[in-house]
């Protein structure tokens, strides 16, 4: 089965409803990221909604965050737990949003999307939250 395609068009949103609808539930993505050495490298993460753009938030020192600073190029694949062959993949760049303060609130909203915690773990990380500017988006096995 081939992917169905879904290309942002310049008057409408990068995120059309049936993908956004699909994120909107707390599933866990799969991020590719390119290391300065030219490898791929992959983290399993929490993200965010915002608007038609989503937010991912890390510890500053961790891999993907350090490669987005060098290649803002990424992908996210999200499964729906329910559907193993059901997924959406997105595709677009990053833009540093916010560290310290602003980012550590970014994570502990997450905290509270993905597992009802009030994010008291996170407190005293060196966090980032990087926005993740949507280009594409295709749908798998729906």
């Amino acid at each position: 089965m081939e992917p169905a395609q879904t290309l942002p068009s310049p008057a409408g949103p990068r995120l059309p409803d049936d993908i956004r609808a699909f994120l909107a539930a707390p599933r866990f993505a799969t991020l590719a990221t390119i290391s300065p050495d030219g490898t791929p490298h992959q983290a399993v993460i929490w993200y965010a909604i915002d608007g038609d753009d989503l937010l991912i938030n890390s510890r500053r020192e961790r891999h993907w965050p350090r490669n987005l600073l060098q290649r803002p190029e990424l992908s996210l694949a999200v499964q729906d737990e329910a559907e193993p062959n059901h997924w959406v993949g997105v595709k677009g760049r990053a833009e540093l949003l916010r560290d310290g303060d602003a980012a550590l609130a970014d994570i502990q909203a997450m905290s509270r999307r993905y597992d009802d915690g009030d994010g008291a773990q996170f407190a005293g990380q060196d966090r980032v939250t990087y926005r993740v500017v949507v280009e594409s988006t295709f749908e798998y096995g729906a």
